[in-house]
């Protein structure tokens, strides 16, 4: 069995599908098998085949294994909200245990890169006692953090990281993120990232107006995870 990683970002909108999805063209590039999988996202739409979720779809076409989209995304809910919200609202539940065992269904077919994209930032809830990022501890899988890169992105990085390691977690590596193509000082965030987070930078992502994994993958580096 392959290598498998959690994915979780500094915030909301920090590019973590963007990222994944270049990093799983880079694998792809290196003639590796990979999957990719969602396991809770808000903000679906309805189609004839029931509520999907634009960033699963994004995984979907950018792994090289097929999978089913309800074992991409398992908890697929409606509101563009905190998933916890989301899912009180709609009278879903959700609890560790059960996306556990979602995962590791899908993590059973032959692969040589999994990763597992979360949802928001590192605290995310599930429900009043369980975090999402729980995931990342049960099955045992070190952590990438994508850092979108914007004013404010040293204390959120810093402190997802601290919180990443708390939890027991690896980190397994960071990805920088330009999300303000004119962000102030950027050059200087960037060094003070690296020399601070412990864990190798794994790509350096400009900001960009094509955002397609083939495009992301060129800024990418994927030897220590594979």
């Amino acid at each position: 069995m392959g290598k498998t990683y959690f994915v979780t970002g500094t915030d909301t909108d920090a590019g973590k599908t963007v990222v994944t999805c270049g990093l799983l063209e880079a694998a792809r590039l290196k003639g590796l098998t990979t999957l990719a999988l969602k396991p809770v996202s808000a903000g679906c739409h309805q189609t004839e085949s029931g509520l999907k979720n634009e960033d699963a779809l994004a995984l979907m076409e950018a792994m090289t294994l097929s999978l089913p989209y309800e074992q991409v995304n398992p908890l697929a809910l409606e509101p563009p909200i905190a998933p916890h919200i989301a899912a009180a609202e709609v009278g879903v539940s959700m609890t560790l245990d059960r996306l556990v065992g979602y995962c590791r269904g899908a993590l059973m077919r032959k692969n040589d890169l999994a990763l597992i994209e979360g949802a928001g930032g590192w605290r995310v809830p599930l429900n009043s006692r369980e975090m999402l990022t729980g995931l990342a501890k049960e099955l045992n899988t070190p952590a990438i953090l994508v850092a979108g890169m914007k004013l404010g992105c040293i204390s959120h990085a810093l402190l997802t990281v601290e919180a990443i390691l708390r939890d027991g977690v690896r980190l397994a590596g960071w990805v920088a993120n330009q999300m303000d193509p004119d962000m102030s000082r950027y050059d200087e965030n960037l060094a003070t990232l690296k020399n601070m987070i412990p864990a190798p930078c794994l790509g350096v992502v400009p900001f960009l107006s094509d955002t397609s994994s083939g495009r992301v993958a060129e800024y990418l580096d994927i030897s220590t995870l594979v």
